[in-house]
């Protein structure tokens, strides 16, 4: 076996399944599970019905590289969201099954092993980037992202030595948990610096399109390279998602989009890896990139939320709307593992311990006591999730 295998930590659901193991909720109170991001809105008509007209599609094998008018129509959607002169959809667009397979493969693919290479990432992170940078073998290095820090990656913590070992550097904005989104300038500086030291920028920004305010949507990669004058993208690639977007995580639908060599050398990986989006996926997949009615209508829901959840909590828990997806990212008023026990065992309610999303670095864990709270579920069961997490504190 793969002895870099070992290396992996248990899921933060599996640590989260073990938390509780010895727990049972009360039986005369229905669960509500803040716990995962998975988007529970539902997912738009018309894709469907794209998907279900286009099922003698799958009497053919698909091309890795997608078909050319899915790449245009996310070539047209890059474009008109982030403001771009263009994009070569031949060239520097790749369509992926979901962008957690991608996330994960892309690093077996840039890492160039060797002694002392590092994978950089956010800490509190997406767990595919620590699995990612351990299975290609190189060492995860980890940049807190604390309250100081308005919760963004504290870049300046990281030494010239340590930008000169960096082979791949992993950011994700909006944030994961926190919501926190990378400014304009920041994304400029941390171009500028992979161009330096010679490292890759993998910009994980699948929740783009979650975001409080209509007019001031958060900046992507791409589109800090184009404000530089840049269009080759050097450096640079970006993963974008329709799950949270057009609430569609079970069509495992994304794309790769950014510089064409670095691309060619992914598509030769996938190509091997046959991981190649099944064809009705594709063509349903079109459909979603080419509206935005449906997103806006998303982003509105999330919105309600946010401010019936807050306005229940309010005066009880640390909570604050976050600056775009869909988690709070509250404080605990005892240890985060402890919280998330009371809440399970007492009202039924299950969110994911912070510590559980993060490792310790620099001293410090950066994800100890705050947990991760999804309000990805209805209106109304998020209002109640709110309503038994007050009950509960009240009697801490």
């Amino acid at each position: 076996m793969n002895p870099d295998l070992q290396r992996l930590q248990p899921y933060p659901f599996e640590k989260l399944r073990q938390l509780f193991a010895d727990l049972q909720p009360p039986p005369g109170k229905s669960p509500i599970a803040l716990s995962i991001g998975e988007p529970r809105h539902p997912a738009p008509d018309f894709v469907a019905e794209v998907l279900a007209a286009s099922l003698e599609r799958l009497s053919n094998y698909p091309v890795t590289q997608g078909l050319p008018e899915l790449r245009q129509a996310i070539g047209r959607w890059l474009v008109d969201r982030f403001g771009l002169p263009g994009i070569d959809p031949e060239r520097q667009v790749l369509p992926v099954s979901g962008t957690r397979e991608a996330l994960f493969a892309f690093a077996q693919a840039v890492v160039e092993r060797s002694p002392g290479c590092l994978v950089m990432s956010p800490n509190p992170f997406y767990q595919i980037y620590e699995g990612a940078a351990l299975l290609a073998g190189a060492t995860p290095h980890f940049i807190n992202c604390t309250a100081e820090n308005n919760f963004l990656p504290d870049f300046e913590a990281v030494t010239a030595d340590q930008w000169r070992a960096c082979q791949l550097l992993y950011i994700c904005s909006p944030g994961n948990p926190s919501g926190a989104v990378l400014p304009l300038q920041t994304l400029q500086e941390l171009i500028t610096l992979a161009r330096e030291y010679g490292f890759v920028i993998a910009s994980d920004e699948c929740y783009s399109e979650i975001y409080r305010d209509e007019e001031a949507p958060p900046p992507g990669l791409l589109q800090a390279c184009a404000a530089m004058g840049d269009s080759d993208y050097r450096n640079c690639v970006v993963f974008h998602s329709l799950s949270k977007r057009s609430n569609l995580p079970g069509l495992r639908s994304g794309f790769v989009a950014g510089d064409a060599g670095i691309l060619a050398d992914f598509l030769l990986y996938r190509t091997y890896h046959g991981c190649a989006m099944p064809p009705h996926h594709q063509l349903a997949s079109i459909a979603a990139w080419e509206d935005e009615e449906h997103v806006r209508e998303n982003r509105r829901r999330y919105r309600e939320k946010f401010t019936a959840v807050l306005a229940e909590l309010e005066g009880h828990l640390d909570a604050s709307a976050p600056d775009a997806g869909f988690y709070l990212w509250p404080s605990t008023p005892l240890p985060d593992t402890d919280f998330a026990r009371e809440l399970y065992a007492g009202e039924h309610v299950t969110v994911l311990p912070g510590r559980f999303l993060a490792r310790e670095a620099a001293g410090i864990n950066p994800g100890l006591n705050r947990v991760r709270m999804a309000l990805v579920a209805e209106e109304t069961q998020c209002i109640e999730a709110a309503q038994r997490i007050v009950h509960r504190l009240g009697k801490l």
